[in-house]
């Protein structure tokens, strides 16, 4: 499942003033349909096979949909590693991940990242990856972050995120392209959150892309909000325990709005 949104590397800087897009999960029938379509679109134009989200919903995945004015303008995926769960970087990349397993190191991977190029901004990118960062390490504790991305694209993700190779093009089968598999440290990007973060304004001078991070007043906020989210969630469950109908929950968080 390639990360990949077509000239990410030209997408505007965006205001440097207030923004009124919304982080929402894909947690509803119809906003999943919505990401479904953007992606559809994103990756169809060149040529890529379709990309749609998977129909079963699982606590090892959670998708983020980037609102304003109720249109879609942005989405990513974060997949978590454990248990039977597969990532879509074993399919070309196995004996890679496998000795990151094997160090003990517990992997997570973005993708089926798209951004609408027409409204979309620097901004938009840096506040879902940001998000996606906040469920990925700071509540889920996972130490590494696993991407792949088409080889024209490497550059970009060294420079903007400090990603870096771990191994070389091969082709993705899910996607029909080729893939180069990259990742960091979940500690590198809590430095750089420290360092640049809310100063949006820097990015048209920075070659990074955390400058459009939220602060860190606001990444507390966000990550306050969802630790709250998931308690009553588990009490839900917990007032369910003795229950022959207890179902589990599609995902680590029910609530929609996660960030205004």
């Amino acid at each position: 499942m390639l990360v990949q949104s077509p000239r990410i590397d030209l997408l505007p800087d965006g205001s440097a003033g207030p923004r009124h897009f919304k982080i929402k999960a894909a947690d509803t029938q119809g906003r999943r349909g919505l990401v479904d379509s953007l992606l559809k679109n994103r990756y169809g134009w060149r040529g890529y096979k379709e990309v749609r989200l998977p129909t079963d919903q699982s606590v090892h995945r959670f998708t983020l949909v980037a609102v304003e004015d109720d249109n879609t303008i942005g989405t990513i995926t974060v997949v978590m590693d454990g248990g039977d769960n597969r990532l879509s970087v074993d399919d070309a990349f196995v004996p890679e991940v496998n000795a990151l397993r094997a160090q003990g190191r517990r992997i997570c991977e973005f993708t089926k990242l798209a951004v609408d190029p027409t409204v979309g901004t620097k901004r938009v990118l840096a506040t879902l990856f940001h998000v996606a960062h906040i469920v990925a390490h700071r509540i889920r504790g996972f130490d590494m972050l696993l991407i792949e991305v088409n080889p024209r694209h490497v550059r970009y993700y060294e420079r903007m995120l400090g990603f870096r190779v771990l191994a070389s093009e091969r082709m993705n089968r899910s996607v029909n392209a080729p893939a180069v598999l990259l990742g960091v440290e979940f500690s590198y990007v809590m430095e750089q959150i420290g360092a640049l973060s809310g100063q949006p304004e820097r990015l048209a001078t920075e070659r990074s892309l955390y400058p459009g991070f939220m602060s860190l007043t606001e990444e507390a906020g966000v990550l306050s909000r969802m630790l709250a989210k998931q308690a009553q969630v588990q009490r839900t469950l917990d007032d369910q325990a003795d229950s022959a109908q207890r179902v589990p929950p599609a995902s680590d968080f029910q609530a929609s709005d996660l960030l205004t």
